[in-house]
């Protein structure tokens, strides 16, 4: 009987193409982290020049967040369909051409579509990594690889706030665009020579040149080669996208999801209205980008703990107290309409940290839960419907404000939904493998 070409990478050690497909795909998330805050970087100068008030940006700061809702269900299915390569590849493009056509925006609508097709390419983007992540990396470090990955997101925001800050103070917003569309095509030819298609995916699929195929890429890895496919498994042997929904998976796919929608709309009223609330506060824009980048680099910092960490306390018991932490760190943040630019930053520091330590749980768990043949679609639902979480965020704190509520009430209803997905979590029961999952029924 062949080996499992899947057994091979579970269990030998990472070799130097591997870790350089999973540094490549924090490079991927951090372009990510980038492009969906860009408009928030943007938003003040934004709001300057086109007169436009709270609720009318709320709208435009959700609309790249709807296209990543769409782009993550849909392309998420295709990430299966045709593989992780070209999907990340087509996200790319899709996403260079949105953050181009940004910088020809005249108005509210036109810069807003172009939100939304930036927003396809970045859903798209999302699943595809994860799912690209998680089979690139061996069994004993994919948990860490995975939260590495994640963290790669707020250090895009990092990198990219202190870069924006400097563009802020020389040009206006649309350099903020500019530097986004040359960076994300710095990463095509990254992919094309660097990320082969996974092994999981092509013994999965079986297209007629997968022994090839896998092959070769084990060859790059160092690793020992196959003679034949593996057996197909019941579960394999369906190879579709609707297994998510059968009753093996059903309830972990719904309530990941919904559990993602609701800690989304806590987790995007930091990134999203932060510099604003700063720039209200009477700091200027450039000021306002550096209290964004802490709540970033807060954010690389609870990842990177997250990760470490998680194998000792327990995957479940970790996520359950991040959450926690999100609702109060937000609540915290909402309190401090009166905190200098330096109490500002420690706030949105903390909430950084909490929020998004608690969407590395989620994105690991989103790994571990769906087998190969769904894994980019389980993870592209999940990602899709907390997407919309992510695009209620900012328009309902817009609505929030427009209505008259203090910072500290907004604040307060935003970080409820951290508290929601946190009860949802709790009722699951972790036993999960990414290889070994119930044939659907």
């Amino acid at each position: 009987m062949a080996q499992d070409p899947r057994t091979i990478i579970a269990e030998r050690p990472m070799s130097r193409l591997q870790v350089i497909a999973v540094a490549i795909a924090v490079g991927l998330n951090a372009l990510d982290g980038f492009d969906v805050l860009s408009i928030s970087f943007a938003s003040p100068g934004i709001a300057r020049e086109w007169g436009v008030d709270r609720a009318a940006l709320g709208i435009v700061l959700s609309m790249e967040l709807i296209g990543m809702a769409v782009g993550s269900v849909v392309l998420g299915r295709v990430a299966d369909r045709i593989g992780r390569r070209l999907t990340v590849l087509g996200c790319l493009v899709t996403m260079f051409v949105g953050m181009a056509g940004a910088t020809q925006a005249h108005g509210v609508t036109d810069l807003s579509l172009w939100r939304v097709l930036t927003g396809l390419g970045i859903g798209g983007m999302l699943a595809a990594v994860n799912a690209l992540t998680a089979e690139y990396t061996n069994a004993r470090h994919r948990n860490l690889s995975l939260a590495i990955m994640v963290i790669g997101y707020p250090l895009g925001a990092v990198i990219g706030g202190s870069v924006a800050a400097v563009l802020l103070k020389s040009g206006d917003w649309r350099s903020v665009f500019e530097f986004g569309a040359i960076t994300t095509a710095l990463f095509i030819p990254l992919v094309w020579f660097f990320v082969p298609e996974t092994v999981h995916y092509l013994a999965a699929r079986r297209p007629a040149d997968a022994v090839a195929r896998i092959n070769k890429t084990l060859k790059r890895m160092g690793h020992g080669l196959i003679d034949a496919l593996p057996d197909v498994t019941l579960r394999e042997s369906k190879h579709s996208a609707g297994d998510i929904f059968s009753p093996a998976l059903l309830r972990i796919t719904l309530v990941l999801a919904i559990a993602y929608f609701a800690h989304a709309v806590c987790f995007y009223f930091i990134l999203k209205w932060s510099p604003k609330i700063v720039v209200d506060m009477g700091y200027v824009p450039s000021a306002a980008a550096g209290v964004l980048v802490w709540a970033n680099v807060g954010g690389a910092l609870g990842g990177a703990i997250f990760g470490l960490i998680s194998g000792r306390v327990g995957l479940k018991s970790l996520t359950l107290i991040t959450l926690v932490g999100s609702a109060v760190a937000v609540s915290v943040f909402g309190s401090g309409a009166n905190s200098t630019l330096v109490q500002l930053s420690a706030l949105a520091f903390a909430g950084g940290l909490f929020t998004n330590s608690a969407i590395v749980g989620l994105y690991t768990i989103f790994a571990r839960a769906f087998p190969t043949h769904v894994r980019a679609s389980g993870t592209g639902f999940a990602i899709g419907i907390g997407r919309g979480g992510a695009a209620l965020s900012p328009i309902l704190a817009g609505w929030l404000f427009q209505a008259g509520f203090s910072l500290q009430y907004v604040g307060i209803a935003m970080g409820a939904g951290s508290l929601v997905a946190a009860a949802l979590i709790a009722t699951l029961k972790f036993n999960f493998d990414p290889d070994e999952q119930p044939d659907p029924a």
